[in-house]
């Protein structure tokens, strides 16, 4: 039996990963610690809540002595820490929040596992999941026999170069990853991942929030042009992919998940926009009408590209849906859980929409 901790199971990766987990894996038992902020909802879980090798508890992940105590308490042998601060906007706003939870949060599961596990390293994991902007901005360009968007690609050997508050937490939080690794012997994994989209995001981001704002008949806000570019993968790939490094990947590597799937922001929004119009049964192109061009972020990347040869060629993991296919899974299941949509986007949404958008 193995006993698994899942940090941050209640929000959108994390959701998926558990129950991932806890219905493949019945003779493991997985706890799920999440803090519940605003981003974490126990109902994206209500499958399997009730399963009996799954368990909660709500927990800072910066509480060193409470995780110490649970990790004795549920002889925990593998980390899988998904908790993390990750809207870009929210860190420009409030850079030390995401310091504190994405670095420190990060150094107390790190300093609690190397304490408890105490040098016995083995059928023990430590696996980290991080993201693909750690190594900063890829340029735009097309040379010729290129892929679409530019010549380059973010490979596992790429150096750090993070321009915002919530990618220099991410990098910070790798760097101590790997720190531990060195220095203690820790046995530690580590993945970067491209955009994920699917169901369970809170709609804070891109295509989630296209789908409620579209539904609403509210502004469509796209910074600058819509010319930045993002490699896009299903929430359900990624989990696949998880499942696959944890198992399997080699102790002490780092492996880049992406969905070999580069999209410029704008046209991600008019593919969004045409689905839900169509299953919506509004007029085409009506939803086109709703955009609005916005001041664009501050020090906003300007395109991102994963390189995911080396899982794919190592663990034979691949992405299973195309872009289009996963955009239409994800607005119809938005449009179908209106009643999960509606509860997430009251209260702490409606303020901080106002506050970034200049309306309620």
């Amino acid at each position: 039996m193995k006993n698994i901790l899942i940090t941050g199971g209640a929000g959108f990766i994390g959701s998926h990963v558990v129950r991932l987990f806890v219905k493949k894996y019945p003779q493991y038992r997985i706890v799920n610690l999440d803090l519940l902020t605003y981003a974490g909802n126990l109902d994206n879980l209500a499958d399997v809540e009730s399963a009996p090798n799954y368990h909660f508890e709500r927990c800072d992940v910066c509480d060193y002595e409470r995780v110490c105590e649970l990790m004795r308490r549920y002889s925990i042998d593998g980390i899988i820490h998904l908790a993390a601060e990750s809207h870009v906007d929210r860190s420009i706003r409030d850079p030390f929040i995401f310091a504190c939870t994405n670095v420190m949060g990060t150094l107390s599961l790190l300093q609690a596992a190397c304490q408890y596990w105490n040098g016995d390293w083995s059928e023990k994991i430590f696996y980290h999941i991080s993201t693909d902007e750690v190594y900063g901005a890829l340029e735009l360009d097309k040379p010729e026999g290129a892929a679409p968007y530019g010549s380059r690609f973010f490979s596992e050997s790429n150096k750090y170069e993070p321009h915002s508050p919530y990618s220099a937490s991410k990098a910070g939080a790798d760097h101590f990853v790997r720190a531990y690794h060195d220095t203690y012997g820790l046995p530690t994994i580590i993945t970067n991942c491209s955009n994920n989209y699917g169901p369970y995001q809170f709609p804070e981001k891109l295509i989630p929030l296209l789908i409620n704002n579209i539904r609403n008949g509210r502004p469509l806000p796209v910074y600058g042009r819509g010319e930045n570019v993002r490699d896009w993968l299903y929430v359900e790939d990624h989990a696949r992919a998880i499942d696959t490094v944890f198992h399997r990947g080699r102790v002490g590597e780092s492996y880049n998940i992406g969905g070999f799937n580069e999209w410029k922001n704008i046209d991600v929004v008019k593919l969004v926009i045409k689905t839900t119009d169509r299953l919506l049964g509004n007029l085409p192109g009506s939803g086109e009408k709703l955009i609005e061009y916005v001041a664009d972020r501050a020090g906003h990347d300007l395109r991102y590209a994963i390189d995911s040869t080396k899982l794919k060629t190592e663990l034979g993991w691949e992405p299973s849906l195309q872009f289009e296919e996963g955009v239409e899974k994800t607005v119809r299941w938005y449009l179908e859980n209106d009643v999960w949509l509606n509860r997430v986007t009251g209260g702490e949404y409606r303020e901080y929409y106002a506050k970034m958008y200049g309306r309620g």
